[in-house]
């Protein structure tokens, strides 16, 4: 499978200089230079050390700024290794377009809200050639700082899709031919059993703790659960999502 996304070796200068609404940071050095190869993004203002932007393409319009200054921009604690990149949102992306591939791959993120987990499964999402992460729109933390970092460039090659009801687009997925599997560790049946056949998956992922809510357990086509040691009860939220992926990738 594919990334959804394509990107240039070379980034594009700064879109625009006029400050933005909607505007918001990225920073460290994967999350900066993933996003100015991202011919998507459009971006209003990269600030960057001295030896920060000597390993930038030549080309790429800068703002010059001390390590202190560039921290002083963002929250505490960011490690930017002198990269900060002030950026608009991407354009969303449309589900409708890929409904009617024959194969391929999705995950669904049911309550699952911590950043850093969301970024550690973009980055699973990527490595593992996922066509993108469906979430609802009111629960997804926003696409920027300590998730981008964590996400250390997938953000901008793996489509988000947000929705307002994960229930009814389990419906519609269904309706496209898509065959999704709630993990759940209180069924018998494992993920590669679950996966056999299945062509077009939607791998549904609920909450550390909560799991996957009811209502959206009910409109799976099939519960599985990763074999795990009884030692341990459950697996992180971005560690069950990478295996799931893997085991998904092997069909």
């Amino acid at each position: 499978m594919k990334h959804a996304r394509k990107h240039p070796k070379l980034p594009r200068k700064s879109a625009s200089a006029t400050p933005s609404e909607n505007a918001f940071w990225l920073w460290g050095t994967h999350a900066v230079m993933a996003a100015l190869q991202n011919p998507a993004r459009q971006y209003v203002k990269l600030y960057a050390s001295k030896n920060a932007a000597a390993s930038l393409p030549k080309g790429t319009s800068t703002i010059p700024a001390s390590a202190q200054e560039i921290s002083s921009l963002l929250p505490e604690g960011a490690v930017h290794q002198g990269l900060a990149l002030h950026t608009r949102p991407l354009p969303p992306a449309m589900l409708e377009d890929i409904m009617d591939r024959p194969n391929g791959v999705l995950l669904m993120l049911d309550g699952v809200t911590d950043p850093r987990n969301i970024g550690a499964i973009f980055r699973s999402a990527a490595a593992f050639g996922a066509l993108g992460i469906i979430a609802q729109e009111r629960h997804l933390p926003p696409l920027s700082g300590v998730l981008a970092k964590a996400a250390t460039g997938a953000i901008e090659t793996v489509n988000t899709y947000g929705v307002v009801n994960l229930s009814r687009t389990l419906e519609e997925l269904a309706n496209a031919g898509w065959f999704s599997i709630g993990l759940a560790g209180e069924t018998r049946t494992t993920i590669g059993q679950a996966l056999k056949g299945a062509d077009k998956v939607c791998l549904v992922l609920g909450s550390e703790g909560k799991g996957l809510r009811p209502n959206v357990a009910k409109h799976c086509d099939q519960l599985a659960r990763i074999p795990i040691s009884k030692d341990m009860e459950s697996l992180n939220v971005s560690t069950a999502a990478a295996i799931a992926l893997y085991e998904a990738g092997r069909v």
